[in-house]
């Protein structure tokens, strides 16, 4: 897979997240590390996501993993705290929005 289409593949998965209901900023960066490396971010900001396929320095969250983690907890078969306990998914920044990742994950099945 290549980082291309493991961004197409992010973005697919977590545009069906209704995060309407997400008042609050957050913005997660994705580092991405071995097959499909690069970096990608995840923003919720007035109730709308975007991801783009570049750095965010001024990010919330810094989350480091590999593709194939990245797609499980995307698809909801790995629970990201799980991922982050077992050292598959490393975090840095704000620990209380790295959590609502989860909810994140869940809202996009």
């Amino acid at each position: 897979m290549s980082y291309e289409e493991l961004v197409g593949e992010i973005r697919n998965l977590f545009m069906k997240a209704d995060v309407s209901d997400i008042k609050e900023h957050i913005a997660y960066q994705f580092n991405i590390r071995g097959e499909a490396e690069g970096a990608f971010y995840a923003e919720v900001s007035d109730g709308k996501l975007s991801i783009e396929p570049y750095e965010y320095y001024d990010r919330d969250v810094l989350f480091t993993t590999t593709a194939d983690t990245l797609l499980k907890i995307a698809k909801g078969k790995t629970d990201p705290v799980a991922a982050f306990t077992l050292g598959k998914l490393k975090v840095e920044g704000d620990f209380d929005k790295a959590l609502k990742l989860k909810d994140f994950t869940r809202k996009a099945k």
